[in-house]
């Protein structure tokens, strides 16, 4: 059965997000639609129709899903001019944020302390509206092989890259088109662009959600690694970035 993968650059600003929608069978990757936020039409109705369209469907998410473990229970003990019980590493930082650290020298934003929260808020209402609109629950899914018609995972663009040996930085700026045009050269040799090539090259977010659909493939082909703490995974999230052995 062929599967969507559905790459999804988050931000808080619509017109921020990126979208790329894939067809994933045991032959090939086909991405057949890259774009970004315009609010006509929205986002959550661009995605629902894709969704439509699809009997099996992935949506691979760059945004924090969940948050550290730690941090709940310490603010709801804490009070104002007390010391906090735990350090800044395990109230702001989850395991797998750890995990990409160790193995890629990269630090993902705080979801605990830094502006990227707000993106996570997002990403979760987004989810939400989905769910409401499909008419079921979205989960996240922890094993290629999972059993609901649509699901998620979270991912890291910037991982990703550094997995493949493409440029993880200085491609975000406008002026950054050669650095685009490279990292989408490499994205070429693992899944067949069926769109204008020009507008992930043009557009950071555009790419970005690219990037998301070949590690949303990573996750299905069994490539990325996964928690070796399930149970705190399910609670903190996960990022799925591929192995580099």
């Amino acid at each position: 059965m062929e599967t969507t993968v559905i790459g999804i650059d988050c931000a808080v600003d619509e017109r921020k997000i990126g979208i790329a929608v894939a067809e994933v069978s045991t032959v090939n990757c086909r991405v057949y639609s890259v774009e970004t936020g315009t609010g006509h039409p929205s986002i959550v109705t661009r995605i629902v129709e894709a969704l439509s369209m699809s009997e099996r469907a992935l949506l691979a998410l760059d945004a924090p899903l969940g948050w550290p473990s730690a941090l709940g229970p310490t603010l709801f003990e804490h009070r104002a001019g007390r010391p906090l019980e735990h350090s800044p590493e395990l109230l702001f930082r989850r395991d797998t944020d750890r995990n990409i650290r160790t193995r890629f020298a990269k630090q993902p934003l705080d979801v605990g302390a830094d502006r990227i929260a707000r993106t996570a808020y997002a990403a979760l209402e987004m989810l939400q509206q989905l769910a409401r609109h499909i008419g079921r629950e979205i989960p996240l899914a922890w094993t290629p092989e999972f059993k609901q018609r649509v699901a998620a995972v979270e991912v890291y663009p910037a991982g990703t890259l550094l997995a493949y040996g493409l440029p993880a930085s200085g491609y975000k700026k406008q002026n950054q088109r050669a650095v685009r045009k490279e990292i989408l050269h490499g994205i070429r040799e693992h899944v067949e662009l069926v769109v204008n090539g020009s507008v992930p090259k043009a557009n950071a977010d555009a790419l970005d959600a690219l990037v998301c659909v070949l590690a949303g493939l990573d996750f299905l082909s069994g490539m990325a690694v996964g928690p070796d703490d399930l149970d705190l995974a399910r609670k903190e999230g996960w990022i799925w970035v591929r192995s580099t052995q």
